[in-house]
């Protein structure tokens, strides 16, 4: 039998990059699998070529995680469709660079509001049910930008820096309740996150992500790896 046959994952920001891997990954393993991104159409395709993919159930559901109501959505058509939520896969954000003096409001509340905000909307829809069903899996896409800043990084390394802490705290509030709570943060991913011209092939690819994820699902449930950090093993050197 499949490791996560008969198990239910919500995957945000899934309709490419990292996501995706983790989508495609946990449906090879017997997972039920309802992803989302911001667009309806993309969204919708990417679920389709999942499937397709796979052999596996995987549904899409247009929501932007900024958006509690949006939010709420996600979760009951999961919940109605599946009969439940077991993991989520925090991966949906977003990133956008410049010197402080020259951020945007606008683009410093979108940045926050998707990688932390939206986070925290999913966790609280999230927690209750997996409490109805005797626990669950709550997973974070960090990022090393949550402890080491870089010049252009504001809204970005605030967003993940505080990332981390909500992380932290809502595994010590939650541990006792069959609720594991684990931080993954990547270094460098070969994604269309960053500019093309910077894809590389020494980058961590989104399948080392997704098998972390994975690995993570097979752990003893008496066993939680909180935070993980994940570098590109031989970066090119300064």
């Amino acid at each position: 039998m499949p490791l996560l046959e008969g198990k239910i994952a919500i995957v945000t920001g899934a309709t490419k990059g990292i996501g995706r891997s983790i989508a495609e990954t946990l449906s090879r393993e017997g997972a039920s699998v309802v992803i989302c991104g911001r667009d309806a159409a993309s969204t919708a395709a990417a679920a389709s070529e999942l499937s397709s993919n796979t052999g596996g159930r995987i549904l899409g559901q247009a929501c932007d995680v900024r958006d509690r109501g949006q939010v709420s959505v996600l979760f009951d058509f999961a919940e109605q469709t599946f009969g439940g939520i077991d993991f989520v896969i925090n991966n949906a954000g977003i990133g956008k660079f410049s010197p402080a003096a020259e951020l945007t409001v606008e683009d410093w509340h979108l940045i926050l509001e998707t990688n932390l905000t939206g986070v925290f909307h999913c966790c609280q829809e999230a927690l209750p049910r997996m409490k109805r069903r005797g626990g669950g899996y709550l997973i974070q896409i960090g990022s090393l930008a949550g402890k080491n800043p870089f010049a252009g990084g504001a809204a970005y390394n605030a967003s993940k820096f505080g990332l981390n802490g909500f992380a932290e705290a809502l595994m010590l509030d939650h541990r006792h309740e069959g609720i594991r709570v684990t931080n993954i943060c990547p270094g460098s991913v070969d994604t269309d996150f960053s500019p093309r011209s910077a894809r590389a092939s020494w980058k961590i690819q989104p399948e080392d992500i997704a098998q972390i994820v994975l690995d993570l699902l097979r752990m003893p449930e008496r066993t939680l790896i909180s935070y993980l950090e994940v570098r590109p093993s031989m970066p090119p050197k300064k």
